[in-house]
Protein backbone atom coordinates (compact mmCIF):
# COMPACT_ATOMS: atom_id res chain seq x y z
CA UNK A 1 0.00 0.00 0.00
CA UNK A 2 2.82 2.26 0.14
CA UNK A 3 2.16 3.32 -3.73
CA UNK A 4 -0.87 4.89 -2.41
CA UNK A 5 0.24 6.64 0.45
CA UNK A 6 2.42 8.47 -1.43
CA UNK A 7 0.04 8.95 -4.10
CA UNK A 8 -2.11 10.61 -1.03
CA UNK A 9 0.67 12.98 -1.37
CA UNK A 10 0.00 14.09 -4.62
CA UNK A 11 -4.14 14.08 -3.69
CA UNK A 12 -3.57 16.59 -0.71
CA UNK A 13 -3.51 20.16 -1.90
CA UNK A 14 -6.62 19.31 -3.38
CA UNK A 15 -8.46 17.33 -0.53
CA UNK A 16 -11.02 20.07 0.03
CA UNK A 17 -12.27 20.25 -3.62
CA UNK A 18 -12.72 16.35 -3.60
CA UNK A 19 -14.35 16.73 -0.37
CA UNK A 20 -16.72 19.38 -1.85
CA UNK A 21 -17.03 17.07 -4.69
CA UNK A 22 -18.25 13.93 -2.57
CA UNK A 23 -21.09 16.51 -1.16
CA UNK A 24 -22.07 17.70 -4.27
CA UNK A 25 -22.03 13.93 -5.38
CA UNK A 26 -23.89 12.65 -2.05
CA UNK A 27 -26.74 15.56 -3.14
CA UNK A 28 -26.98 14.22 -6.68
CA UNK A 29 -26.67 10.27 -5.45
CA UNK A 30 -29.60 11.08 -2.68
CA UNK A 31 -32.51 12.71 -5.12
CA UNK A 32 -32.74 9.61 -6.90
CA UNK A 33 -33.06 7.34 -3.40
CA UNK A 34 -36.20 9.50 -3.02
CA UNK A 35 -37.73 7.40 -6.28
CA UNK A 36 -38.99 3.93 -4.35
CA UNK A 37 -40.25 6.43 -1.71
CA UNK A 38 -42.87 8.09 -4.29
CA UNK A 39 -43.55 5.11 -6.37
CA UNK A 40 -44.54 3.29 -2.42
CA UNK A 41 -46.50 6.94 -1.73
CA UNK A 42 -48.38 6.41 -5.06
CA UNK A 43 -49.26 2.84 -4.37
CA UNK A 44 -49.74 2.52 -1.06
CA UNK A 45 -51.32 6.43 -0.14
CA UNK A 46 -52.77 7.19 -3.50
CA UNK A 47 -53.96 4.27 -5.75
CA UNK A 48 -54.76 1.85 -3.11
CA UNK A 49 -56.01 4.60 -0.69
CA UNK A 50 -59.77 3.33 -0.48
CA UNK A 51 -60.87 5.94 1.73
CA UNK A 52 -59.77 8.71 -1.06
CA UNK A 53 -62.04 9.91 -4.13
CA UNK A 54 -60.85 9.73 -7.27
CA UNK A 55 -60.80 13.79 -7.16
CA UNK A 56 -58.25 13.96 -4.11
CA UNK A 57 -56.31 10.91 -5.75
CA UNK A 58 -55.47 13.17 -8.82
CA UNK A 59 -54.83 16.08 -6.70
CA UNK A 60 -51.99 14.52 -4.16
CA UNK A 61 -50.94 12.49 -7.43
CA UNK A 62 -50.29 16.17 -9.23
CA UNK A 63 -48.67 17.07 -6.08
CA UNK A 64 -46.65 14.61 -6.02
CA UNK A 65 -45.46 14.84 -9.29
CA UNK A 66 -44.81 18.40 -9.15
CA UNK A 67 -42.90 18.13 -6.76
CA UNK A 68 -40.82 14.92 -8.25
CA UNK A 69 -40.78 16.92 -11.46
CA UNK A 70 -38.55 19.78 -9.70
CA UNK A 71 -36.64 17.59 -8.39
CA UNK A 72 -35.79 15.87 -11.52
CA UNK A 73 -35.81 18.54 -13.73
CA UNK A 74 -34.55 21.68 -12.17
CA UNK A 75 -32.20 20.56 -9.35
CA UNK A 76 -30.66 17.71 -10.26
CA UNK A 77 -29.15 18.46 -13.71
CA UNK A 78 -27.25 21.47 -12.23
CA UNK A 79 -26.10 19.03 -9.82
CA UNK A 80 -24.69 16.84 -12.34
CA UNK A 81 -22.86 19.02 -14.09
CA UNK A 82 -20.95 20.48 -11.43
CA UNK A 83 -20.41 16.70 -9.63
CA UNK A 84 -18.77 15.84 -13.62
CA UNK A 85 -16.63 19.37 -13.88
CA UNK A 86 -15.16 19.19 -10.63
CA UNK A 87 -14.23 15.42 -10.43
CA UNK A 88 -12.93 15.93 -13.86
CA UNK A 89 -11.20 19.19 -13.21
CA UNK A 90 -9.36 17.54 -9.29
CA UNK A 91 -8.58 14.46 -11.35
CA UNK A 92 -6.90 16.02 -14.23
CA UNK A 93 -4.82 18.53 -12.29
CA UNK A 94 -3.44 15.73 -10.32
CA UNK A 95 -2.09 13.97 -13.23
CA UNK A 96 -0.54 17.10 -14.39
CA UNK A 97 1.16 17.72 -11.48
CA UNK A 98 2.46 14.23 -11.50
CA UNK A 99 3.62 14.77 -15.38
CA UNK A 100 5.65 17.53 -14.58
CA UNK A 101 6.92 15.26 -11.34
CA UNK A 102 8.15 12.84 -13.74
CA UNK A 103 9.35 14.83 -16.41
CA UNK A 104 11.71 17.15 -13.76
CA UNK A 105 12.56 13.44 -13.05
CA UNK A 106 13.34 12.11 -16.59
CA UNK A 107 15.97 15.80 -16.75
CA UNK A 108 17.79 14.41 -13.82
CA UNK A 109 18.31 11.21 -14.76
CA UNK A 110 21.94 9.88 -16.36
CA UNK A 111 22.60 9.28 -19.48
CA UNK A 112 23.63 5.59 -18.15
CA UNK A 113 19.85 4.85 -17.17
CA UNK A 114 18.92 6.30 -20.96
CA UNK A 115 21.86 3.80 -22.45
CA UNK A 116 19.98 1.01 -20.97
CA UNK A 117 15.67 1.77 -21.11
CA UNK A 118 13.90 2.12 -24.11
CA UNK A 119 12.53 5.01 -25.22
CA UNK A 120 8.59 3.56 -25.41
CA UNK A 121 8.90 2.45 -22.00
CA UNK A 122 9.57 5.42 -20.26
CA UNK A 123 6.63 7.17 -22.47
CA UNK A 124 4.46 4.12 -21.32
CA UNK A 125 4.64 5.22 -17.69
CA UNK A 126 4.38 8.79 -17.96
CA UNK A 127 1.31 8.64 -20.40
CA UNK A 128 -0.49 5.17 -20.21
CA UNK A 129 0.38 4.26 -16.76
CA UNK A 130 0.32 7.99 -15.14
CA UNK A 131 -3.60 8.13 -17.04
CA UNK A 132 -4.57 4.64 -15.66
CA UNK A 133 -4.10 6.05 -12.16
CA UNK A 134 -6.80 8.60 -12.99
CA UNK A 135 -8.85 5.80 -11.99
CA UNK A 136 -8.08 5.78 -8.22
CA UNK A 137 -9.02 9.66 -7.90
CA UNK A 138 -12.46 9.09 -9.60
CA UNK A 139 -13.32 6.10 -8.38
CA UNK A 140 -11.50 4.72 -5.07
CA UNK A 141 -11.31 8.63 -3.96
CA UNK A 142 -15.16 9.89 -4.76
CA UNK A 143 -17.11 7.08 -6.93
CA UNK A 144 -16.17 4.57 -3.66
CA UNK A 145 -16.89 6.43 -1.42
CA UNK A 146 -20.40 8.08 -2.76
CA UNK A 147 -21.29 4.28 -3.99
CA UNK A 148 -21.25 3.14 0.18
CA UNK A 149 -23.01 6.33 1.37
CA UNK A 150 -25.63 5.48 -1.45
CA UNK A 151 -25.96 1.79 0.06
CA UNK A 152 -26.28 3.18 3.54
CA UNK A 153 -28.50 5.76 3.01
CA UNK A 154 -30.64 3.18 0.92
CA UNK A 155 -30.45 0.50 3.82
CA UNK A 156 -31.00 2.82 6.55
CA UNK A 157 -34.44 3.44 4.12
CA UNK A 158 -35.18 0.22 4.02
CA UNK A 159 -34.40 -0.62 7.63
CA UNK A 160 -37.14 2.53 8.34
CA UNK A 161 -39.55 0.73 5.79
CA UNK A 162 -39.09 -2.67 7.30
CA UNK A 163 -36.15 -4.29 9.19
CA UNK A 164 -36.80 -8.16 9.34
CA UNK A 165 -37.02 -7.97 4.85
CA UNK A 166 -33.81 -5.88 4.77
CA UNK A 167 -32.00 -8.47 7.17
CA UNK A 168 -33.09 -10.73 4.09
CA UNK A 169 -31.90 -8.04 1.37
CA UNK A 170 -28.16 -7.80 2.80
CA UNK A 171 -27.48 -11.34 4.10
CA UNK A 172 -25.32 -12.25 1.16
CA UNK A 173 -23.53 -9.14 2.03
CA UNK A 174 -20.63 -11.35 3.50
CA UNK A 175 -20.26 -13.43 0.89
CA UNK A 176 -19.78 -10.56 -1.86
CA UNK A 177 -17.24 -9.11 0.51
CA UNK A 178 -15.31 -12.06 0.63
CA UNK A 179 -15.32 -12.75 -3.47
CA UNK A 180 -14.26 -9.45 -3.75
CA UNK A 181 -11.22 -9.47 -1.64
CA UNK A 182 -10.28 -13.07 -2.98
CA UNK A 183 -9.94 -11.79 -6.30
CA UNK A 184 -8.36 -8.48 -5.87
CA UNK A 185 -4.50 -9.48 -4.83
CA UNK A 186 -4.74 -11.99 -8.34
CA UNK A 187 -5.85 -9.15 -10.22
CA UNK A 188 -3.49 -6.63 -9.00
CA UNK A 189 -0.54 -8.71 -10.15
CA UNK A 190 -1.91 -9.64 -13.20
CA UNK A 191 -2.52 -6.08 -14.32
CA UNK A 192 1.32 -5.65 -13.18
CA UNK A 193 2.66 -7.80 -15.61
CA UNK A 194 0.20 -6.88 -18.61
CA UNK A 195 1.60 -3.15 -18.22
CA UNK A 196 4.54 -4.66 -18.30
CA UNK A 197 4.17 -6.22 -21.35
CA UNK A 198 2.18 -3.42 -22.82
CA UNK A 199 4.54 -1.01 -22.02
CA UNK A 200 7.64 -3.68 -23.38
CA UNK A 201 5.53 -2.87 -27.12
CA UNK A 202 5.31 -0.10 -27.01
CA UNK A 203 9.39 0.29 -26.77
CA UNK A 204 10.20 -1.72 -29.36
CA UNK A 205 7.25 -0.44 -31.54
CA UNK A 206 9.15 3.19 -30.83
CA UNK A 207 12.80 1.97 -31.62
CA UNK A 208 11.53 0.62 -34.83
CA UNK A 209 9.65 3.31 -36.71
CA UNK A 210 12.71 5.31 -34.94
CA UNK A 211 15.08 2.60 -37.13
CA UNK A 212 12.44 2.76 -40.39
CA UNK A 213 15.01 3.38 -43.33
CA UNK A 214 17.23 0.42 -41.39
CA UNK A 215 14.59 -2.28 -41.93
CA UNK A 216 13.34 -1.14 -45.29
CA UNK A 217 17.11 -0.50 -46.43
CA UNK A 218 18.26 -4.52 -45.38
CA UNK A 219 14.65 -5.41 -46.02
CA UNK A 220 14.00 -6.87 -42.67
CA UNK A 221 10.08 -6.65 -42.85
CA UNK A 222 9.41 -10.54 -42.66
CA UNK A 223 12.67 -10.47 -39.86
CA UNK A 224 10.90 -7.68 -37.94
CA UNK A 225 7.48 -8.86 -38.37
CA UNK A 226 8.06 -11.74 -36.08
CA UNK A 227 10.05 -10.33 -33.30
CA UNK A 228 7.14 -7.75 -33.06
CA UNK A 229 5.15 -10.64 -33.33
CA UNK A 230 6.77 -12.38 -30.36
CA UNK A 231 6.35 -9.37 -28.39
CA UNK A 232 2.79 -9.06 -29.23
CA UNK A 233 2.03 -12.49 -28.45
CA UNK A 234 3.98 -12.22 -24.48
CA UNK A 235 1.25 -8.79 -24.40
CA UNK A 236 -1.68 -11.07 -25.82
CA UNK A 237 -1.06 -13.71 -23.29
CA UNK A 238 -0.92 -11.49 -20.10
CA UNK A 239 -3.64 -9.53 -21.52
CA UNK A 240 -5.94 -12.82 -21.76
CA UNK A 241 -4.46 -14.19 -18.58
CA UNK A 242 -5.94 -10.69 -16.99
CA UNK A 243 -9.04 -11.08 -19.01
CA UNK A 244 -9.64 -14.67 -17.38
CA UNK A 245 -9.48 -13.76 -13.73
CA UNK A 246 -11.48 -10.62 -14.26
CA UNK A 247 -14.17 -12.63 -15.87
CA UNK A 248 -13.92 -14.90 -12.73
CA UNK A 249 -14.65 -12.33 -10.70
CA UNK A 250 -17.59 -10.83 -12.68
CA UNK A 251 -19.24 -14.49 -13.01
CA UNK A 252 -18.73 -14.80 -9.21
CA UNK A 253 -19.67 -11.43 -7.94
CA UNK A 254 -22.90 -10.50 -10.17
CA UNK A 255 -24.13 -14.11 -9.56
CA UNK A 256 -24.42 -12.96 -5.96
CA UNK A 257 -25.85 -9.60 -6.71
CA UNK A 258 -28.72 -11.39 -8.69
CA UNK A 259 -29.46 -13.81 -6.33
CA UNK A 260 -30.34 -11.32 -3.65
CA UNK A 261 -33.34 -10.27 -5.52
CA UNK A 262 -34.85 -13.32 -6.15
CA UNK A 263 -33.99 -14.04 -2.52
CA UNK A 264 -36.21 -10.96 -1.34
CA UNK A 265 -38.69 -10.85 -3.58
CA UNK A 266 -39.51 -14.74 -2.91
CA UNK A 267 -39.45 -13.54 1.03
CA UNK A 268 -41.49 -10.28 0.37
CA UNK A 269 -43.79 -12.15 -1.73
CA UNK A 270 -45.08 -14.53 1.03
CA UNK A 271 -45.11 -11.65 3.63
CA UNK A 272 -47.64 -9.82 1.37
CA UNK A 273 -49.53 -12.66 0.98
CA UNK A 274 -49.90 -13.17 5.11
CA UNK A 275 -50.34 -9.69 4.93
CA UNK A 276 -47.29 -8.54 6.96
CA UNK A 277 -46.16 -6.04 4.90
CA UNK A 278 -47.83 -4.07 1.35
CA UNK A 279 -47.61 -3.98 -1.58
CA UNK A 280 -45.89 -0.74 -1.98
CA UNK A 281 -43.34 -0.93 0.30
CA UNK A 282 -42.46 -4.38 -1.74
CA UNK A 283 -42.35 -2.82 -4.68
CA UNK A 284 -40.17 -0.03 -2.77
CA UNK A 285 -37.89 -2.76 -1.71
CA UNK A 286 -37.42 -3.97 -5.23
CA UNK A 287 -36.58 -0.70 -6.64
CA UNK A 288 -33.87 -0.17 -3.12
CA UNK A 289 -31.92 -3.51 -3.82
CA UNK A 290 -31.71 -2.12 -7.52
CA UNK A 291 -30.36 1.19 -5.81
CA UNK A 292 -28.00 -1.19 -3.18
CA UNK A 293 -26.61 -3.68 -5.68
CA UNK A 294 -26.10 -1.71 -8.90
CA UNK A 295 -23.64 0.23 -6.69
CA UNK A 296 -22.47 -3.36 -5.48
CA UNK A 297 -21.86 -4.09 -9.03
CA UNK A 298 -20.04 -0.99 -9.37
CA UNK A 299 -17.48 -2.04 -6.73
CA UNK A 300 -16.99 -5.02 -8.23
CA UNK A 301 -15.94 -3.19 -11.42
CA UNK A 302 -14.48 -0.42 -9.60
CA UNK A 303 -12.24 -3.13 -7.98
CA UNK A 304 -10.88 -4.01 -10.88
CA UNK A 305 -10.27 -1.06 -11.99
CA UNK A 306 -8.49 -0.29 -8.70
CA UNK A 307 -6.10 -3.32 -9.20
CA UNK A 308 -5.06 -1.53 -12.53
CA UNK A 309 -4.84 1.75 -11.40
CA UNK A 310 -2.59 0.17 -8.30
CA UNK A 311 -0.66 -1.49 -10.64
CA UNK A 312 0.23 1.54 -12.75
CA UNK A 313 0.87 3.57 -9.76
CA UNK A 314 3.63 0.98 -8.53
CA UNK A 315 5.33 1.04 -12.22
CA UNK A 316 4.67 5.25 -11.79
CA UNK A 317 6.63 5.12 -8.34
CA UNK A 318 9.16 2.37 -9.51
CA UNK A 319 10.04 4.44 -12.18
CA UNK A 320 10.34 8.11 -9.85
CA UNK A 321 12.19 5.77 -7.40
CA UNK A 322 15.18 5.51 -10.30
CA UNK A 323 18.20 6.88 -8.76
CA UNK A 324 20.43 9.70 -10.09
CA UNK A 325 23.91 8.73 -10.63
CA UNK A 326 24.57 12.45 -11.03
CA UNK A 327 23.39 14.44 -7.91
CA UNK A 328 24.16 17.75 -6.18
CA UNK A 329 26.08 17.60 -2.87
CA UNK A 330 23.98 18.89 0.13
CA UNK A 331 26.38 22.63 0.23
CA UNK A 332 27.11 22.63 -3.52
CA UNK A 333 27.42 25.93 -4.58
CA UNK A 334 26.76 27.48 -8.29
CA UNK A 335 29.60 27.46 -10.60
CA UNK A 336 30.81 31.26 -11.08
CA UNK A 337 32.33 32.71 -14.30
CA UNK A 338 34.82 30.41 -15.56
CA UNK A 339 38.31 31.05 -16.96
CA UNK A 340 39.02 28.00 -18.42
CA UNK A 341 41.67 26.06 -16.67
CA UNK A 342 41.12 22.06 -16.39
CA UNK A 343 42.84 19.44 -14.83
CA UNK A 344 42.30 15.57 -15.09
CA UNK A 345 43.56 14.43 -11.77
CA UNK A 346 44.46 10.80 -12.11
CA UNK A 347 41.05 10.12 -13.57
CA UNK A 348 39.68 6.30 -14.08
CA UNK A 349 36.60 6.00 -14.83
CA UNK A 350 34.23 2.52 -15.97
CA UNK A 351 30.50 2.58 -16.78
CA UNK A 352 29.34 0.00 -14.81
CA UNK A 353 30.86 -1.70 -11.53
CA UNK A 354 31.99 -5.05 -13.08
CA UNK A 355 33.19 -3.65 -16.15
CA UNK A 356 36.66 -2.59 -17.18
CA UNK A 357 37.60 0.89 -17.06
CA UNK A 358 37.33 2.72 -19.82
CA UNK A 359 39.64 5.21 -18.94
CA UNK A 360 43.09 4.53 -16.85
CA UNK A 361 44.71 6.98 -15.01
CA UNK A 362 44.23 10.16 -16.83
CA UNK A 363 46.10 13.76 -16.07
CA UNK A 364 46.10 16.01 -18.41
CA UNK A 365 46.18 20.18 -17.69
CA UNK A 366 44.80 21.92 -20.21
CA UNK A 367 45.34 26.24 -19.79
CA UNK A 368 42.64 28.88 -20.56
CA UNK A 369 41.98 29.35 -23.73
CA UNK A 370 43.90 26.25 -25.15
CA UNK A 371 42.59 24.20 -27.71
CA UNK A 372 43.06 19.98 -27.12
CA UNK A 373 42.54 17.78 -29.70
CA UNK A 374 41.77 13.95 -28.73
CA UNK A 375 42.73 11.77 -31.37
CA UNK A 376 43.35 7.84 -31.31
CA UNK A 377 40.76 4.92 -32.88
CA UNK A 378 37.54 4.32 -31.90
CA UNK A 379 36.51 3.00 -28.75
CA UNK A 380 40.07 4.32 -27.27
CA UNK A 381 38.04 6.65 -24.54
CA UNK A 382 37.90 10.30 -26.10
CA UNK A 383 34.22 10.68 -26.14
CA UNK A 384 34.21 9.41 -22.75
CA UNK A 385 36.70 11.77 -21.23
CA UNK A 386 34.82 14.53 -22.49
CA UNK A 387 31.80 13.49 -21.51
CA UNK A 388 33.17 14.22 -17.80
CA UNK A 389 33.71 17.27 -18.51
CA UNK A 390 29.74 18.58 -17.88
CA UNK A 391 29.02 15.71 -15.42
CA UNK A 392 27.75 13.31 -17.66
CA UNK A 393 29.45 10.89 -15.34
CA UNK A 394 31.19 11.23 -12.21
CA UNK A 395 35.16 9.64 -12.42
CA UNK A 396 35.19 6.57 -10.65
CA UNK A 397 38.35 7.76 -9.37
CA UNK A 398 40.47 10.77 -9.19
CA UNK A 399 38.61 14.23 -10.06
CA UNK A 400 38.33 17.16 -12.41
CA UNK A 401 38.89 20.93 -11.86
CA UNK A 402 38.01 23.24 -13.52
CA UNK A 403 39.48 26.73 -11.97
CA UNK A 404 40.89 24.40 -9.64
CA UNK A 405 37.47 24.02 -8.32
CA UNK A 406 36.50 20.15 -7.70
CA UNK A 407 33.67 20.56 -10.20
CA UNK A 408 31.41 17.43 -8.03
CA UNK A 409 31.39 20.21 -5.56
CA UNK A 410 29.33 22.89 -7.87
CA UNK A 411 25.68 22.49 -9.24
CA UNK A 412 25.75 20.56 -11.97
CA UNK A 413 23.13 22.58 -14.06
CA UNK A 414 25.65 25.75 -13.06
CA UNK A 415 28.39 23.84 -14.52
CA UNK A 416 26.42 22.86 -17.72
CA UNK A 417 25.94 26.60 -18.33
CA UNK A 418 29.22 27.03 -18.76
CA UNK A 419 29.75 24.32 -21.33
CA UNK A 420 29.17 24.29 -25.18
CA UNK A 421 28.30 20.73 -26.80
CA UNK A 422 28.56 19.98 -30.52
CA UNK A 423 28.15 16.50 -30.87
CA UNK A 424 28.65 14.10 -33.56
CA UNK A 425 24.77 12.51 -33.58
CA UNK A 426 23.09 16.18 -33.96
CA UNK A 427 20.10 16.30 -31.98
CA UNK A 428 17.50 19.04 -33.12
CA UNK A 429 13.58 19.01 -32.01
CA UNK A 430 10.37 19.26 -34.37
CA UNK A 431 10.14 22.78 -33.92
CA UNK A 432 11.70 25.82 -36.36
CA UNK A 433 14.94 26.39 -37.09
CA UNK A 434 14.85 29.26 -34.93
CA UNK A 435 13.31 27.64 -31.95
CA UNK A 436 16.43 24.81 -32.01
CA UNK A 437 19.18 27.71 -32.24
CA UNK A 438 17.58 29.08 -29.15
CA UNK A 439 18.07 26.01 -27.14
CA UNK A 440 21.37 28.01 -26.66
CA UNK A 441 19.87 31.30 -25.17
CA UNK A 442 15.63 30.91 -25.21
CA UNK A 443 15.55 34.46 -23.85
CA UNK A 444 17.65 35.39 -26.91
CA UNK A 445 16.15 38.17 -29.40
CA UNK A 446 15.59 37.47 -33.61
CA UNK A 447 18.63 39.42 -33.96
CA UNK A 448 20.96 37.46 -31.81
CA UNK A 449 20.06 34.45 -33.19
CA UNK A 450 20.86 35.61 -36.81
CA UNK A 451 23.67 36.88 -35.91
CA UNK A 452 24.83 33.40 -34.50
CA UNK A 453 23.59 31.94 -37.48
CA UNK A 454 25.97 33.83 -39.44
CA UNK A 455 28.94 32.94 -36.99
CA UNK A 456 27.95 29.29 -37.52
CA UNK A 457 27.84 29.92 -41.50
CA UNK A 458 24.34 28.62 -41.46
CA UNK A 459 22.54 31.92 -42.11
CA UNK A 460 22.61 31.11 -46.00
CA UNK A 461 20.96 28.02 -46.17
CA UNK A 462 18.53 28.81 -43.56
CA UNK A 463 17.35 31.77 -45.60
CA UNK A 464 16.83 29.61 -48.42
CA UNK A 465 14.35 27.03 -46.14
CA UNK A 466 10.72 27.43 -47.37
CA UNK A 467 9.61 29.68 -44.16
CA UNK A 468 13.63 30.88 -43.40
CA UNK A 469 13.97 30.90 -39.58
CA UNK A 470 10.26 29.69 -39.15
CA UNK A 471 10.50 26.41 -41.01
CA UNK A 472 9.74 23.24 -39.20
CA UNK A 473 12.80 21.28 -39.59
CA UNK A 474 10.78 17.66 -38.70
CA UNK A 475 11.37 14.92 -35.69
CA UNK A 476 15.14 15.02 -34.62
CA UNK A 477 16.04 17.08 -37.95
CA UNK A 478 15.08 15.21 -40.44
CA UNK A 479 14.68 17.56 -43.73
CA UNK A 480 17.91 19.04 -43.21
CA UNK A 481 21.35 17.54 -44.21
CA UNK A 482 23.90 16.21 -41.78
CA UNK A 483 25.90 19.69 -42.43
CA UNK A 484 22.69 22.10 -42.36
CA UNK A 485 22.06 20.08 -38.58
CA UNK A 486 25.65 20.38 -37.85
CA UNK A 487 25.93 24.64 -38.45
CA UNK A 488 22.60 25.07 -36.35
CA UNK A 489 24.08 22.87 -33.21
CA UNK A 490 27.08 25.27 -33.76
CA UNK A 491 24.54 28.10 -33.60
CA UNK A 492 23.00 27.38 -31.00
CA UNK A 493 26.54 27.38 -29.37
CA UNK A 494 26.89 30.45 -30.17
CA UNK A 495 24.24 32.09 -29.31
CA UNK A 496 25.38 30.46 -25.64
CA UNK A 497 28.63 31.71 -25.67
CA UNK A 498 30.29 29.43 -23.15
CA UNK A 499 33.87 29.88 -21.85
CA UNK A 500 34.25 26.02 -22.41
CA UNK A 501 34.08 24.10 -25.94
CA UNK A 502 33.50 21.12 -26.21
CA UNK A 503 33.14 19.46 -30.39
CA UNK A 504 32.94 15.94 -30.50
CA UNK A 505 33.31 14.29 -33.74
CA UNK A 506 31.41 17.36 -35.20
CA UNK A 507 32.57 17.10 -38.46
CA UNK A 508 32.81 13.54 -39.26
CA UNK A 509 31.00 11.41 -41.85
CA UNK A 510 30.39 14.89 -43.87
CA UNK A 511 31.18 15.87 -46.75
CA UNK A 512 33.84 18.37 -47.92
CA UNK A 513 32.10 21.72 -48.28
CA UNK A 514 30.16 21.09 -45.23
CA UNK A 515 32.98 20.13 -43.79
CA UNK A 516 34.76 23.32 -44.56
CA UNK A 517 31.85 25.30 -43.63
CA UNK A 518 31.57 23.53 -40.43
CA UNK A 519 35.54 23.80 -39.65
CA UNK A 520 35.89 27.72 -40.46
CA UNK A 521 32.66 28.13 -37.88
CA UNK A 522 34.13 26.11 -34.60
CA UNK A 523 37.62 27.75 -35.56
CA UNK A 524 36.00 31.07 -34.99
CA UNK A 525 33.62 29.33 -32.24
CA UNK A 526 36.56 27.92 -30.11
CA UNK A 527 38.98 31.46 -30.37
CA UNK A 528 39.72 32.60 -26.56
CA UNK A 529 37.86 29.66 -25.55
CA UNK A 530 39.25 26.29 -23.68
CA UNK A 531 38.39 23.91 -26.61
CA UNK A 532 38.36 20.17 -26.82
CA UNK A 533 37.99 18.28 -29.86
CA UNK A 534 37.58 14.96 -30.75
CA UNK A 535 38.76 13.57 -33.88
CA UNK A 536 38.38 10.83 -36.37
CA UNK A 537 39.98 12.91 -38.96
CA UNK A 538 43.13 14.18 -38.20
CA UNK A 539 43.84 16.88 -40.71
CA UNK A 540 41.28 18.24 -39.11
CA UNK A 541 42.66 19.16 -35.98
CA UNK A 542 46.50 20.08 -37.64
CA UNK A 543 45.95 23.66 -35.89
CA UNK A 544 45.33 22.36 -32.38
CA UNK A 545 47.59 23.84 -29.53
CA UNK A 546 48.04 20.36 -28.37
CA UNK A 547 46.98 16.71 -29.67
CA UNK A 548 46.04 13.72 -27.11
CA UNK A 549 46.61 10.49 -28.69
CA UNK A 550 44.17 7.69 -26.46
CA UNK A 551 44.37 4.43 -26.54
CA UNK A 552 42.87 1.90 -24.42
CA UNK A 553 41.74 4.45 -22.08
CA UNK A 554 45.09 6.11 -21.22
CA UNK A 555 47.25 8.67 -22.76
CA UNK A 556 50.12 7.52 -24.92
CA UNK A 557 51.49 10.59 -26.51
CA UNK A 558 50.52 14.37 -26.55
CA UNK A 559 52.02 17.30 -28.32
CA UNK A 560 51.62 19.62 -31.32
CA UNK A 561 51.39 18.15 -34.65
CA UNK A 562 54.84 18.69 -35.52
CA UNK A 563 56.14 17.78 -32.63
CA UNK A 564 54.52 14.09 -32.83
CA UNK A 565 54.34 13.95 -37.01
CA UNK A 566 58.79 14.34 -35.78
CA UNK A 567 58.17 11.09 -32.79
CA UNK A 568 57.23 9.24 -35.64
CA UNK A 569 55.53 7.17 -32.85
CA UNK A 570 51.55 6.12 -32.86
CA UNK A 571 50.27 9.57 -34.62
CA UNK A 572 52.50 9.50 -37.23
CA UNK A 573 51.65 6.38 -38.12
CA UNK A 574 47.63 6.87 -38.11
CA UNK A 575 48.11 10.50 -39.49
CA UNK A 576 50.35 8.49 -42.74
CA UNK A 577 47.63 6.22 -42.92
CA UNK A 578 45.05 8.63 -43.78
CA UNK A 579 46.62 10.98 -45.60
CA UNK A 580 47.30 7.87 -48.18
CA UNK A 581 43.15 6.91 -47.77
CA UNK A 582 42.16 10.46 -48.77
CA UNK A 583 44.76 10.50 -51.62
CA UNK A 584 43.11 7.37 -52.54
CA UNK A 585 40.00 8.85 -52.43
CA UNK A 586 41.11 11.69 -54.28
CA UNK A 587 42.46 9.32 -57.33
CA UNK A 588 39.03 7.36 -57.14
CA UNK A 589 37.12 10.89 -58.06
CA UNK A 590 39.40 12.26 -60.45
CA UNK A 591 38.63 8.95 -62.68
CA UNK A 592 35.03 8.87 -62.30
CA UNK A 593 35.36 12.94 -63.29
CA UNK A 594 37.71 11.51 -65.94
CA UNK A 595 35.18 9.15 -67.29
Amino acid sequence: MDSIKRYLAFVKPYKWKIFFTILIGIVKFSIPLLMPLIIKYVIDDIVGADALSNSEKLDKLLWTMGIAFFLFLIIRPPVEYFRQYYAQWVSSKILYDIRNTLFDHIQRLSLNFYSRTKTGEIISRVIHDVEQTKTFIMTGLMNLWLDMVTILIAIGIMIWLDPLLTLVAIVLFPVYGFSVKYFYSRLRNLTRERSQALAEVQGHLTERVQGMPVVRGFALEDHEQKQFDDRNSHYLNRALAFTSWNAKSYSVTHTITDLAPLLLLAVGGYFVIDGNVSLGTLVAFTAYMDRVYNPLRRLVNSSNQLTQAHASMDRVFEFMDEEYDITDEPDAKPMQAVKGDVHFENVSFKYNPNESYALKNIDLKVAEGETVALVGMSGGGKSTLVSLIPRFYDPSLGKITIDGIDITKVQARTLRDQIGLVLQDTILFSDSVATNIRMGNPDATDEEVIEAAKAANAHDFIMELPEGYNTLVGERGVKLSGGQKQRVAIARVFLKNPPLLVLDEATSALDLESEHLIQEAMNKLAHDRTTFIVAHRLSTITHADRIILIEDGQIKEQGSHEQLMRRKGIYYNLYQVQELDDEGKLTKNKVRNIR
